[in-house]
């Protein structure tokens, strides 16, 4: 009986452990699965994961992409879909290769991005409407990886001149304005191509020095080695000289100051400047394309003067002009034309002049007076306008003023006249611009010869007016000196301000009588304010001395820091340039990943 009951113990204790091996068991199996689900979701996340931010590095692959066909292509703005939701109001056409990159819609291509095997794809979407008016490209780039989509906009602009507060292709004076320094100056003996000072430039070839009162307040390039004394730069300074030193202090001056960690540096080479300014001249055209010349800018010909108004209004007198538009590269009359947006002809050679709203968004060029017959401005070498009288030197004549010869206004008597600045300085028949006043707007201002500036040039709203002045000669600041018997003195009041991007393609910004005096001792004319930018082929000067400054002005540069994402309308850009990203920013997703619109 002890051993059934026993027995019988031993059974129920056995039939409650199975239970608890059976329920435990059960319980793993459901962990496992629970474990498997998770795993395999985990996994599945994971692969989204990645390819989430795959489709990221496909859309910044894109803008990439495409900066490289802009390398290779500065056209290359011109082309793309123009039906793209991204593209409204840009004027695009179909590129002479194809680019799968240029798909829309669900049956529209993809581009690969390379080495991925065809994994990760992209498409982009260029905005080219505002490229006349700032430079500037826009493009939305989507990446596609897996079910992934995602999308960036990228801003791009030319990188160019007005890059820097200060850019100088030769750090010397203007052989036009110094005289042609020694041939070791030069690559050969004909005197053409200078030679830079890290190239072998040797002897006294007439450079120019930063002063010690000088402060530079935004990046400087120079092409050449940059010679300091004691000079102070706020910003990033660059050079094209790979050696060392960088720069060159004169004998007796002490080091210049550099805020900029690791300033000054190598730039890689040098940035090429164009051989003329004559593409704006293209501007003027009605018979290029649209995409070319979206809308035409004003020519005018011969010594024009310009006085900007804080209205929106410019008065132009121009007496040498015919035509203010023509219709071929040979300028014929059959295809010029007087639009009235650039001023009646009665009223430009009137001596009150004409007042028309500032061309906006676009370009005023002023030519020399042509000497071929079948152009529309010609005049022959003996004709003049009426009423114009021509003055070879400002010293031959007294009480003209600013329009009645095409010249700046003058003081004084018949017994007191201008003392004559330089030998090249005013021409008859030249494509001269003079310029002051208050400018509201967006405009390139540009001359075949020189830009006088007459007075001051300051915008009516700092933040939203943007103005060109291109001269492809020198960019004089006026400083007229007057002589009656032994007594001199200047003409205008001290101070100049000019608010600007300044470019002299083949010569340099310069002051007028930068080294005369008034006989009554006070010697400097105050400050010379310049806020934007100055690029030029040769330094120019604006003082004698270092600290004080003697004769001239006081340079007070500051940088318009505007110009890094947006120009003036159609400003010149290097002979060789890149497109560099101002911005970046993500935005919603532009396709699905079956390539319909989201």
């Amino acid at each position: 009986m002890l051993r059934i009951r026993g027995m019988r113990s031993t059974g129920e204790e056995t039939g409650a452990a199975l239970i608890l091996v059976v329920g435990v068991g059960a319980v793993l199996a459901m962990l496992m699965s629970m474990l498997v689900v998770v795993s395999v979701n985990g996994m599945r996340q994971a692969r989204s994961d990645a390819d989430w931010n795959a489709a990221l590095a496909a859309a910044y692959a894109a803008v990439d992409e495409y900066q490289s066909r802009l390398s290779a292509d500065t056209s290359y703005y011109r082309f793309g879909d123009s039906t793209a939701p991204f593209s409204s109001g840009s004027t695009l056409t179909a590129p002479p290769a194809a680019n799968a990159a240029f798909g829309v819609g669900a049956g529209g291509s993809w581009a690969d991005v390379a080495g991925s095997d065809g994994r990760a794809q992209f498409r982009y979407e260029v905005d080219n409407s505002k490229y006349a008016s700032t430079g500037r490209i826009r493009i939305r780039a989507t990446g596609r990886v897996g079910a992934e989509t995602r999308s960036i906009i990228a801003d791009l602009k030319q990188q160019g001149f007005i890059d820097f507060l200060y850019f100088t292709d030769y750090e010397v004076q203007d052989p036009d304005v110094a005289g042609v320094p020694a041939t070791s100056c030069y690559t050969d003996s004909t005197k053409t191509t200078l030679k830079y000072a890290w190239g072998g430039r040797s002897g006294s070839c007439n450079e120019i020095t930063f002063a010690a009162s000088d402060v530079l307040a935004g990046p400087v390039h120079s092409n050449d080695t940059i010679r300091t004394c004691g000079s102070r730069f706020k910003g990033v300074v660059t050079t094209a000289n790979n050696k060392t030193p960088l720069t060159v202090n004169a004998s007796g001056c002490s080091a210049a100051r550099f805020e900029i960690a690791g300033s000054p540096g190598y730039s890689g080479g040098v940035i090429g400047m164009p051989a003329t300014n004559s593409e704006l001249k293209k501007e003027t055209r009605t018979d290029l394309t649209a995409t070319d010349v979206p809308r035409p800018g004003c020519l005018y010909t011969g010594p024009t003067q310009f006085e900007f108004f804080s209205n929106g209004t410019v008065n132009i007198k121009s007496p040498y002009t015919k035509y203010t538009r023509i219709g071929d590269a040979a300028a014929t009359t059959v295809k010029a034309s007087t639009p009235p947006e650039c001023g009646t002809i009665a009223a430009l050679t009137s001596a009150a002049g004409a007042t028309i709203t500032v061309p906006d968004n676009n370009v005023i060029y002023v030519q020399n007076v042509p000497a071929v017959t079948t152009d529309a401005n010609y005049w022959a070498s003996s004709a003049k306008p009426t009423g114009f009288t021509c003055v070879t030197s400002p010293a031959e004549s007294a009480g003209w003023t600013f329009g009645g010869g095409g010249y700046p206004a003058k003081t004084g008597t018949a017994t007191t006249t201008e003392i004559a600045p330089s030998s090249t300085t005013y021409g008859c028949r030249s494509g001269d611009v003079f310029v002051k006043g208050t400018f509201k707007g967006a405009m390139t201002l540009s001359a075949e010869n020189y830009v006088f500036v007459v007075g001051d040039v300051k915008y009516a709203d700092v933040q939203n007016d943007i103005l060109g002045l291109v001269g492809n000669n020198a960019i004089w600041v006026y400083n007229p000196f007057y002589k009656n018997g032994s007594a001199t003195g200047p003409i205008l009041t001290k101070d100049r301000t000019i608010q600007a991007a300044i470019l002299s393609v083949a010569h340099t910004f310069q002051v007028q009588n930068y080294n005369t005096g008034p006989s009554n001792g006070s010697q400097a004319r105050g400050t010379l304010t310049v806020f934007g930018a100055i690029a030029q082929k040769y330094r120019g000067t604006v003082a004698t001395g270092t600290s004080p400054v003697v004769t001239g002005y006081v340079k007070n540069y500051v940088y318009d820091e505007r110009f890094k994402y947006k120009a003036p309308p159609k400003f010149l850009n290097p002979v060789t340039t890149t497109y560099g990203v101002t911005t970046w920013v993500e935005t919603a997703a532009a396709w699905r990943p079956d390539g319909a619109a989201r």
